[in-house]
């Protein structure tokens, strides 16, 4: 089963074990205070008994997503920024990979300040949805059924940059690695990232390479617009299922969504997010870059779309032309039909923390 929701110690014997062993940790005086600089209003500082559930999550997953973190080259932007050096100092007194659940708990709340995430107009709750990375079939050359190209950045200087999607396909602004149906190319560029099923039944990874930074544009919501509605509703299967039978369509709807994702051949199998490392399943997120530094930990409230509770420690490690604003999310739910299933369907409200490192006032004032 994807989706492992243990109950755990409880709370109480948690924090009783975490601690006795907390001098096992590496929770020395950090050498970087800081300086001060302001708490925007949409962050209220808060306890760990705050987060519903936290002592029952089994965070040495989430270790292990923020090792690959402290691997990337962060990119310090957005309005809630962490101490560069700070983070550094974190990065270099991760617990062992080994470490137990209530050690690594205990670093993180030695190491970690939670802050509960507002919206601007005061609201605490926001729009958790999901993606996923598809197997699509695909073809080495153009064919009936292999009818749109999945493209690699150009690299004979040729500007993508705020060109529209049917330009860049129609004068092939890019160099061209394989073909497949337009509609699977419309969800693999939607994903980010997706497995190809070749003809000759090989196996290809693609990853995420660029973008040419036009807007994305719904394509349900633009077969809503005209009037369109598929015989299942406008669900992703529902979608993708009529225009596959309506091609014409497809290929006018599609190419009104002016953005236009590359690709790259990956040797590894992993999905690789916005920070250039793995994404982990179930433990990254996609964050809006605008406000936040991608790769800092944040604690997730939500349902899944089957209604049990989402409640665990995630990674910020991605981003998502679609995921704006203060409270509000994309769970990585990995790859496969399973995977789909649960990130087609997620599309829920939920509350969000964000941990920062400690011994610094947080954030970057506003402009």
């Amino acid at each position: 089963m994807l989706i492992r929701l243990s109950a755990g110690m409880s709370w109480v014997a948690s924090v009783m074990f975490a601690m006795v062993i907390l001098t096992g940790c590496d929770v020395s005086t950090p050498t970087h205070i800081g300086d001060d600089s302001v708490i925007p209003s949409n962050l209220q500082r808060v306890s760990y008994s705050a987060l519903p559930d936290w002592y029952d999550d089994d965070v040495r997953y989430a270790l292990q997503a923020f090792r690959n973190t402290c691997n990337a080259k962060i990119q310090y932007t957005g309005r809630v920024i962490p101490d560069r050096e700070l983070l550094n100092e974190k990065c270099n007194m991760l617990p062992s990979a080994s470490a137990n659940v209530a050690t690594i708990r205990a670093w993180f709340e030695s190491n970690f300040q939670p802050y509960k995430v507002h919206n601007d107009n005061g609201e605490t709750r926001g729009t958790y949805t999901g993606y996923y990375s598809p197997e699509i079939p695909a073809c080495r050359t153009r064919t009936a059924t292999c009818n749109e190209p999945l493209m690699a950045p150009p690299t004979d200087g040729r500007n993508f940059k705020n060109v529209d999607k049917k330009t860049i396909v129609n004068k092939q602004i890019g160099r061209v690695l394989y073909w497949a149906n337009m509609v699977d190319v419309q969800n693999i560029q939607i994903q980010g990232s997706g497995m190809l099923k070749l003809d000759d039944g090989t196996h290809v990874k693609l990853n995420f390479a660029g973008t040419n930074d036009m807007p994305f544009k719904s394509i349900g919501g633009e077969l809503k617009r005209r009037g369109i509605k598929p015989a299942g509703g406008y669900s992703a299967d529902a979608v993708w299922q009529h225009l596959k039978q309506n091609p014409a369509l497809a290929r006018d709807v599609i190419y009104s969504n002016p953005r236009y994702i590359y690709f790259n051949e990956s040797e590894s199998k992993n999905v690789i997010g916005k920070l250039g490392t793995p994404l982990s399943k179930i433990r990254s997120i996609a964050v809006d870059d605008h406000i936040y530094t991608v790769g800092l930990p944040v604690y997730v409230n939500t349902n899944l779309s089957d209604g049990r509770k989402f409640r665990r420690l995630m990674i910020a490690q991605d981003t998502g032309s679609a995921i704006r604003g203060w409270i509000r999310a994309d769970i990585f739910f990995g790859s496969g039909d399973e995977a789909y299933q649960f990130a087609h369907g997620q599309h829920s409200s939920g509350e969000m923390y964000i941990l920062m490192p400690k011994e610094y006032t947080y954030v970057k004032p506003s402009k």
